[in-house]
């Protein structure tokens, strides 16, 4: 299965992808019990995209979405993050590449109550000991309307605001790329789209590579590309998503 206009063996498309996936599979379990979460998939997304994963409950969204993020091993199969392969590297070396080359925005936040939304901006860079660009961080902040609420902590913002915080702290070391996993889950519809809306704009002004995870016709209808999975492999892809367009197939594949 292919995705338009991004998945391909070359070369010279290889030198332009920010994630590659190469037959990936993954299983748990032993004997009869075992199941089969990814099966043989292959995507190249390129640099700059926006790509969705969508299925039904148990068709390898997570599995895939951790396998891609260098959280979970692949039982088989490569992962390249840019020209990197990640499959098969030791933990104490994938957690400084992922500290250093990849954001994370979960459903849950994932912020620290104690600090303050500019503490927990800056978290990333005092885990790893570094300093941090003032001026990409600014830019940053004002980019995800974050200017008058660096003091506040996460009880005392809404849930939209708390993501945008999330969002703030993944773009904030410039990864390679970005995972959402339901990013829009925990949010009202109207703080939904806000930051959906975000995400487009991260990926289409700042050129950031964004990879999503979620259930939600609406939201995938944001992506450039959106990938379908079906018993942990992809069914079928769609380019310029509509939220119509990708309820209609969703239904298909629930049928």
């Amino acid at each position: 299965m292919t995705l338009p206009e991004q998945q391909t063996r070359s070369a010279q498309d290889s030198a332009h992808s920010a994630l590659r996936l190469e037959e990936v599979t993954r299983r748990y379990g032993r004997g009869g019990g075992t199941v089969h979460a990814l099966r043989g998939v292959s995507v190249t997304l390129r640099t700059g995209s926006f790509t969705s994963v969508m299925g039904p409950s148990g068709s390898g969204k997570s599995t895939f979405l951790r396998c891609a993020a260098g959280l979970d091993q692949p039982t088989s199969g490569e992962v390249h993050l840019g020209d990197t392969r990640i499959s098969g590297m030791r933990e104490k070396r994938l957690t400084l590449l992922r500290r250093e080359r990849v954001g994370f925005v979960f459903q849950t936040f994932n912020l620290v109550p104690s600090l303050t939304a500019k503490e927990n901006i800056l978290l990333p860079f005092r885990l790893a000991g570094r300093r941090p660009d003032r001026g990409w961080v600014r830019d940053v902040v004002e980019r995800t309307g974050l200017t008058d609420r660096l003091g506040h902590r996460p009880a005392e913002l809404s849930g939209g605001q708390q993501q945008r915080v999330a969002v703030a702290r993944a773009l904030a070391t410039r990864p390679d790329v970005i995972f959402a996993d339901e990013p829009t889950g925990a949010l009202d519809l109207t703080s939904g789209q806000e930051v959906l809306a975000l995400l487009r704009e991260v990926v289409s002004v700042a050129g950031q590579t964004l990879v999503m995870v979620t259930h939600d016709p609406n939201a995938a209808s944001y992506a450039d590309h959106v990938l379908f999975l079906a018993d942990g492999a992809i069914v079928d892809t769609m380019s310029g998503p509509t939220t119509a367009r990708v309820t209609e197939r969703m239904s298909r594949l629930g049928s």
